[in-house]
């Protein structure tokens, strides 16, 4: 069995961007997530001002966590798990 082709593409979660491989066909589930979670982080800056972005994404992560995920697919969730997790690192080095 061939594995698909990964294509990059660029991914805007706050106001960063990070670059991440995925599968053509996974391409359109991973913009439509994106466009939720950008949709909370919005969400919670007008609910908890004050805050700085990695506390609006940790309350994100914990919000779409506890979704669920019936939209998503497995290797889908493991693609975002891995973004989010190095977004996580990236903004702890920021500190």
């Amino acid at each position: 069995m061939i594995m698909a082709e990964l294509i990059p593409i660029n991914i805007v979660i706050g106001d960063r961007t990070y670059r991440i491989k995925t599968k053509p066909s996974d391409e359109e589930a991973i913009r439509r997530t994106l466009k939720t979670i950008n949709e909370k982080i919005v969400e919670f800056k007008t609910q908890f001002a004050g805050k700085d972005m990695q506390d609006y994404i940790a309350m994100v992560m914990i919000w779409f966590a506890t979704q669920g995920g019936s939209e998503t697919n497995p290797g889908l969730e493991k693609e975002m798990t891995d973004a989010l997790l190095k977004m996580e690192q990236q903004l702890d080095k920021m500190k």
